[in-house]
């Protein structure tokens, strides 16, 4: 029996343990101290298709990852589990300067042809645009696109967990190498996974490495509606903040993307009341919505915004995933079947090549 530790219970951590559980001759146990994870603060976006960044490479995970969705709700069905966590309702697409959506709408025809999920797609007016999220205005046009999903992350995780039935233990931990694998606490593993996000170097750096891996502090709102909004589109205006609809009238604002802050989990008042006062221009219904509660989860991000996966650099048996960024719940659940896949000896649809770890973790010069 093989044993594998899973360090860190987000979106990557706990789709790796969902794969590796599904396997017979392995025995998984997760840590995760609990503090400050970007999945359960996150409401997640599905939508990479309109994104103009030149990274190839990233683009290719984002693209598969949203795809990728697909499978893994076929599977965790097959595993008994509710997929409530994910709904496909679209996605609204807002633009200053609304001669920039044509030139959108022609990127995702484009991109359509790869990647079909993206649905139905339409330049909308006002009138059109608020048969399907009523009460938004602002605008006179924007891109629509019905492939578009959202995505409860601390839900998915808990599905995944539960469906993985793997040991979940509370705690910091520190890794250390031993002849016969790794020790954590008073146990020795045959493999180690790190999918710690933004603490990455916390327990890299004690075994002699260097990390590029920051932390990046995303807070968000949620608030109650009169309406269920069940069936209404994600609106993506440009800037920080998204509203992200949800069923029982429930309704997501955010997220900042503060790249100065730590680790500070302390909500900041001010700026989520600056991000309502924006976003209200466009949803006034937004200014008597009842607050129901706030966010603040640390992303992880590297220098050059780009994540990676695969084995730590002269560290056999210890692999990792990190600088996802803000589509992690986007590329997360793919980074993960591939960590299970690559742990096995197996490849898939990502070359690690094109997200190589050396690149952002290295051996301390002696």
């Amino acid at each position: 029996m093989k044993k594998v530790a899973i360090v860190g219970a987000g979106i990557v951590g706990a789709t790796t343990a969902y794969y590796l559980s599904k396997e017979a001759d392995v025995e998984v146990t997760v840590y995760d101290h609990g503090l400050g994870q970007a999945t359960k603060a996150a409401a997640g976006i599905i939508s990479p298709w309109f994104s103009k960044r030149r990274n190839k490479a990233w683009y290719k995970m984002a693209r598969l990852g949203a795809d990728f969705y697909v499978d893994l709700l076929n599977d965790l069905q097959e595993s008994g589990q509710e997929v409530d966590f994910y709904q496909r309702w679209g996605v609204f697409l807002l633009k200053k300067d609304e001669s920039k959506l044509e030139e959108l709408y022609q990127l995702a025809l484009q991109r359509k042809v790869e990647s079909p999920l993206i649905g139905e797609l339409a330049i909308l007016d006002q009138a059109t645009a608020s048969n399907l999220f009523p009460g938004l205005e602002g605008f006179e046009r924007l891109l629509y696109a019905s492939g578009g999903a959202r995505v409860d992350g601390q839900l998915l995780v808990t599905h995944l967990l539960e469906a993985s039935q793997v040991k979940v233990i509370k705690d910091r931990v520190t890794i250390i190498p031993v002849s016969s694998g790794y020790q954590i606490g008073n146990q020795i593993f045959d493999q180690v996974v790190l999918a710690t996000g933004a603490w990455l170097g916390d327990i890299l750096e004690p075994l002699g490495y260097e990390v590029d891996v920051r932390p990046q502090k995303g807070q968000l709102r949620d608030y109650q509606v009169p309406q269920d909004m069940g069936a209404y589109p994600v609106v993506m205006p440009e800037g920080e903040w998204d509203l992200i609809p949800f069923p029982d009238g429930k309704l997501s604002l955010g997220a900042t993307h503060e790249n100065d802050m730590g680790f500070d989990l302390a909500v900041d008042e001010n700026l989520l009341q600056q991000m309502a006062e924006a976003a209200s221009s466009f949803y006034p219904i937004l200014k008597d919505a009842m607050i129901s509660g706030e966010r603040v989860g640390i992303r992880a991000y590297t220098s050059d915004f780009s994540p990676f996966f695969g084995q730590v650099p002269n560290l056999s048996g210890v692999f990792v995933a990190s600088g996802l960024g803000s589509s992690g719940l986007t590329t997360g659940p793919i980074i993960g079947y591939h960590l299970a896949q690559m742990l096995q000896g197996k490849s898939g649809v990502l070359d690690p090549a094109d997200y190589p770890t050396e690149r952002y973790i290295k051996q301390k010069q002696t």
